[in-house]
């Protein structure tokens, strides 16, 4: 095991005045056994980042270190970590052993250690049933613990994974999210974990980094991430749905924002002190809550209630009241929070 190091990670493609940079100066400090999740939408460099810790891209300017090695000039060989792709890259003609014992195969580990090794992965991942069969005979949730089983076999520093769940569906990438969070319970391996899904993000991660635009946003817990976003960005990325960003609101000063989760505008009568009344637009029922979008003035807002309500009507008046401690202000021309 060990921790990773990024400093001043930057990542540029081409020369001169075509030159794109992609990455712009990651720093982010991994604790020895820290799963740590990136996340962010398609084109935002989070792939690029995993690929530069992995030795897979070069990067341009900045060092990583794994385990206090710089390991800039190392080929991905020399860094001592397992990789599990989106893609499960298994070996067609090799049963599910061979597939997982293939890597100790070509470091020359012997049959005894190689057979300790797989069983053990085997027993974690509950794959002891399928070790003679051949990757066609398997579903894409056990296609993808096997290969998970060929990085744990290896056992490595640190676990890399890109995206692993995006081909799974819904329900297989849930359950699969609790086999990885029992994984690192059970090894303790420093990981990062590529996502694009913002809920993978917030069960997986010890702490995440937001990327956006090839620039961490933020990094700190989901907690800290979804109760004080740094930024309108993470704001509205991270949260199903979205925090409410508000412009013309009672209240909002001139050149800021006024952030509220949907959860926490509660539903009052006629009259309250402090609160809004904003037009119901539609209503989204959602079996145990529904969502409420309505407009106030120029600005969207949802809110979040729970499934006793009576459904208000279109262009019926809502009033709603937000919660004080939860509001959130953000400077309208940075995106950043004040």
């Amino acid at each position: 095991m060990a921790a990773i190091s990024l400093k001043d990670v930057v990542k540029r493609y081409g020369t001169g005045p075509k030159v794109n940079q992609v990455i712009h100066g990651v720093n982010a400090e991994v604790a020895d056994g820290e799963f740590i999740v990136i996340v962010g939408p398609s084109g935002c460099g989070k792939s690029t980042l995993l690929r530069m810790v992995a030795g897979l891209e070069e990067i341009s300017g900045g060092t990583i270190s794994i385990g206090g090695r710089v390991v800039n000039d190392l080929e991905p060989a020399e860094r001592d970590i397992a990789m599990v792709f989106q893609n499960y890259a298994l070996y067609p003609h090799m049963t599910v052993f061979d597939n997982m014992a293939y890597g100790l195969k070509i470091a020359k580990l012997s049959k005894d250690e190689i057979k300790t090794r797989v069983d053990k992965a085997a027993k974690i991942l509950e794959l002891g049933h399928l070790l003679a069969r051949k990757p066609r005979e398997l579903s894409g949730g056990q296609r993808q613990r096997v290969a998970m089983g060929r990085a744990i076999v290896r056992q490595p520093q640190v676990f890399l994974f890109d995206e692993p769940l995006s081909n799974l569906d819904a329900k297989l990438r849930a359950q699969t999210r609790l086999e990885i969070q029992k994984l690192h319970r059970e090894l303790g391996i420093t990981s990062l974990f590529v996502t694009h899904d913002q809920v993978e993000a917030m069960t997986l991660a010890q702490r995440m980094i937001v990327m956006n635009g090839g620039v961490m946003e933020q990094f700190g817990t989901p907690e800290e991430v979804y109760h004080r976003p740094a930024s309108t960005f993470v704001a509205s990325f991270i949260g199903s749905p979205p925090m409410n960003l508000l412009k013309h609101a009672p209240g909002v000063r001139a050149g800021t924002l006024l952030g509220i989760r949907p959860e926490h505008l509660d539903i009052v009568e006629a009259g309250t002190p402090g609160a809004w009344a904003a037009t119901v637009d539609t209503v989204e029922l959602l079996g145990a809550e529904r969502l409420i979008y309505c407009h106030l003035g120029e600005d969207a807002l949802i809110v979040r209630a729970e499934e006793g309500l009576h459904a208000p009507q279109p262009d019926a008046i809502l009033h709603v009241r937000p919660r004080g401690e939860r509001l959130h202000t953000f400077d309208a021309a940075t995106g950043k929070r004040i």
